[in-house]
């Protein structure tokens, strides 16, 4: 029998040592280390679909190497298709993290249903079968290659991928599994460290896409060490407000496509809908124009889509202005409220100024700069900015209008949303007015914008 014993790991990083430390030394955090029982690993700790060991892995030359590209699983899903990159490749980690209660669970569950060609294991370590079965009568048709099992241990769900030799198993969550490997409990870093390699091990040499759901902390972050990102091949993040209906798919690491991509759904008592044009959603309908609001032409991944955005500029109650922005970089916004100051002639040193983007989203795209100072301007003179109205453009520390990358498509975001004119930038070259229909308002600086606006 091996002999137990006690270490502390680093709850932020998994870095381990001999005794409680206040600093780490790997990743520099305060008191994250925490004390786990364990027990040194055996040979055979990573079990696998071959129990013998095959023979040594000898160098090759690269060039030598054959590659045949596996074809992606469709998962019949648009907004995951694009931001995984086209689809699920074979023997990949695919890890999707987000608050309790956003919908983790029913995004798989309803990629589950929609694939009755493929044979999928369900591994819940959180809800019954019965559970399971409630939520699925609810979301759509059960297929008969859906197999559901309830189970912790890593050891009796390896026995039964042996059985069943799925297409692609699915783990909710990877903080409930628990590895006879590791002496520790459920959730802490040794045991999800163990479980994660284990199911590494089992993807990569049986080719069988595995997908992990983890929970986060209260800092947004997936709960358990770091290593556990740095061990899957693709980090997916959900995102939203419970108290809105939109939900919201980032990458935020991929091995196998781009981290930029964005997905949208929509949270329906039957499951969650795909949003194929956002900028109908994300767009408010006034009977009457109201003063600061802007339409902003931004580009995410490779989806060009239109987005509100809302500004109040109000006087100073408490002798200190606030500066309060959802959805945008508070210090970003700073530095354009410096800009009308400096280069527009605008005081805003005793008004609050509050900015908001409609629909939960959070835009880092500096393309719609021209659409928050404009939003700002606006609603500080109390006049609405014209019908049909929309802005793309970057706004530079001197005043200017600096171009945006692919502007065509932002422009043809704008066209397709039936309105009558865009305001961007007169140094994006090789644009012209016949190709569009559409009008195009060049500037140069933000004091044009404003001249031509009001």
């Amino acid at each position: 029998m091996a002999k137990v014993k006690s270490a502390y790991f680093c709850q932020n990083c998994g870095a381990q040592s001999a005794k409680w430390v206040g600093k780490c030394s790997s990743c520099s955090e305060w008191n994250t280390y925490v004390e786990e029982i364990i027990q040194a690993e055996s040979k055979s700790s990573l079990p696998g679909i071959n129990k013998k060991a095959g023979p040594a892995a000898k160098p090759k030359a690269l060039r030598d190497i054959n590659f045949e590209e596996s074809p992606r699983a469709d998962m019949r899903d648009g907004e995951l298709n694009r931001v995984l990159g086209g689809g699920l490749v074979p023997g990949s980690l695919t890890l999707i993290g987000g608050e309790p209660g956003i919908g983790k669970s029913t995004l798989l569950l309803q990629v589950a249903l929609n694939l009755p060609n493929m044979v999928t294991l369900y591994i819940s370590g959180e809800e019954s079968a019965e559970q399971i079965r409630m939520r699925a009568e609810r979301i759509n048709t059960i297929p008969e290659n859906l197999l559901v099992m309830c189970e912790t241990d890593t050891g009796n769900i390896f026995n039964a991928l042996q059985d069943i030799n799925p297409d692609m198993l699915i783990i909710d969550s990877i903080q409930t599994l628990h590895s006879p490997h590791a002496e520790s409990g459920p959730g802490s870093i040794s045991q999800i460290r163990q479980c994660t390699a284990e199911l590494m091990k089992y993807a990569k040499e049986g080719g069988v896409p595995v997908i992990l759901v983890g929970h986060i902390t209260k800092d947004g972050s997936i709960a358990g060490p770091k290593v556990l990102e740095h061990m899957v091949d693709t980090v997916l993040q959900f995102e939203g407000d419970r108290n809105h209906l939109y939900r919201l798919l980032r990458s935020v690491k991929n091995r196998f496509g781009s981290t930029n991509e964005l997905g949208i759904y929509e949270m329906l008592g039957n499951g969650l809908r795909q949003v194929d044009n956002p900028s109908e959603v994300l767009l408010s309908e006034h009977e009457v124009p109201v003063s600061g609001i802007a339409l902003a032409s931004t580009v995410e991944g490779m989806r060009p889509m239109l987005i509100e955005i809302q500004a109040l500029v109000s006087t100073a109650v408490y002798g200190t202005p606030q500066r309060t922005a959802t959805g945008f970089d508070t210090k970003r916004l700073n530095m354009l409220l410096a800009v009308l100051e400096k280069r527009a002639g605008f005081s805003l040193s005793i008004r609050d100024v509050f900015l908001n983007i409609t629909g939960g989203l959070r835009i880092e795209d500096p393309a719609i700069d021209l659409a928050v100072v404009s939003a700002v301007y606006s609603s500080s003179k109390d006049l609405a900015i014209p019908e049909g109205t929309a802005f793309t453009g970057e706004v530079g520390l001197s005043g200017e209008v600096r171009a945006v990358t692919r502007v065509e498509q932002r422009i043809r975001e704008a066209e397709k949303m039936g309105l009558q004119r865009i305001y961007l930038s007169r140094y994006n070259k090789g644009l012209k007015q016949s190709d569009y229909k559409i009008e195009l308002v060049h500037v140069a600086k933000v004091e044009e914008v404003f001249a031509k606006l009001f």
